[in-house]
C-alpha cells in the first residue's frame, strides 16, 4: 500500500509555522500515522457535517486536525488546525 503524501492548506501551514515546539512534535507524530492509513485510528473519525466531502478529524489533546483525502492523488490535505472550540467555525 502506496504512502499517503500530506499536504497543508495555508491557513494549516501558518498555524503550523506559528505553534509551540511541542505541539510541533506532536503534529508530526500525526502527519505520520496520516501517511500510512488516515482512515483508521484511535483519534480520527469522519466528519458528518458535509457528506459530500470526505473531511475527518484527528484529535491531539485539545487540538483538532481537519483534512480531506483524495484517493486518486494519495494525498492528505490538511484544511485546518486548532482548537476543539475553534476548528469547526467556518469550515
Amino acid at each position: 500500500m502506496a504512502k499517503y503524501k500530506i499536504e497543508l492548506s495555508s491557513k494549516a501551514r501558518k498555524f503550523y509555522e506559528s505553534c509551540a515546539k511541542e505541539l510541533v512534535n506532536r503534529l508530526n507524530d500525526c502527519f505520520e500515522e496520516l501517511e500510512i492509513d488516515p482512515y483508521r485510528g484511535p483519534n480520527i473519525k469522519r466528519l458528518k457535517t458535509r457528506p459530500q466531502e470526505r473531511l475527518f478529524r484527528y484529535r491531539i489533546g485539545d487540538y483538532r486536525v481537519i483534512y480531506e483525502i483524495f484517493e486518486k492523488e494519495i494525498v492528505v490535505l490538511v484544511v485546518k488546525i486548532a482548537k476543539r472550540e475553534d476548528v469547526y467555525k467556518k469550515l
